[in-house]
């Protein structure tokens, strides 16, 4: 294979892979393949992405988890400045680890891609002061087919690094704390409902 190495089926969740890219670094520092088809292919990911997507986001920022309903995307995403704590979500029917999350820390230190099927909800909480994230969709955008599950679904239970505060039976941010920072969520966020009530 050629500038990556791609752990697959991370956290015992079939399709769902970690990629790590060989960075070629000496005294005036690095350079590194960000993506090649060609060496995805190598490694069975043989996947037409069509848009990429940046954002930035602030301490406490967390978004998710998101899906898209009737226009599934895979996303490879990455992180280019700060850190973030992402979290992928098995929805798909059938799926033996349906409901069963996997997480890893993202930064623009360790340059590591996860890379979501089709069929996964996905977030992801800001743990520095700023981040930038980028990431790869195989499908364009569709306005209004944004689905989602409440980030605190207890159902799930994803473990938030540093997230301090009581789930009151809502996706409301109100209480919680990052480090002493209060989370951010979009109003549409919070309003989101648990796994059984989609």
């Amino acid at each position: 294979m050629g500038q990556i190495t791609v752990e697959k089926n991370v956290g015992g969740i079939a399709d769902l892979c970690v990629i790590t890219p060989t960075v070629h670094g000496d005294q005036r520092g690095y350079f590194m393949e960000t993506y090649s088809q060609r060496d995805m292919a190598e490694a069975g990911l043989d996947i037409p992405f069509v848009q990429d997507n940046q954002s930035m986001s602030t301490k406490g920022v967390l978004r998710g988890l998101h899906y898209q309903i009737n226009y599934p995307q895979t996303k490879l995403v990455r992180v280019i400045r700060g850190a973030v704590f992402d979290v992928a979500v098995d929805l798909r029917p059938g799926s033996e680890t349906y409901g069963k999350w996997y997480a890893i820390e993202l930064t623009a230190e360790n340059k590591k891609q996860f890379l979501i099927p089709k069929g996964f909800a996905h977030g992801f909480l800001v743990l520095s002061d700023e981040a930038e994230f980028c990431y790869k969709c195989d499908d364009f955008y569709h306005p209004n087919d944004e689905g989602g599950i409440a980030w605190n679904d207890p159902t799930i239970g994803v473990r938030w690094p540093g997230v301090e505060g009581a789930y009151q039976g809502t996706a409301s941010a109100e209480g919680y704390v990052l480090d002493g920072t209060p989370l951010k969520l979009s109003q549409k966020d919070q309003l989101l409902p648990v796994l059984g009530r989609r």
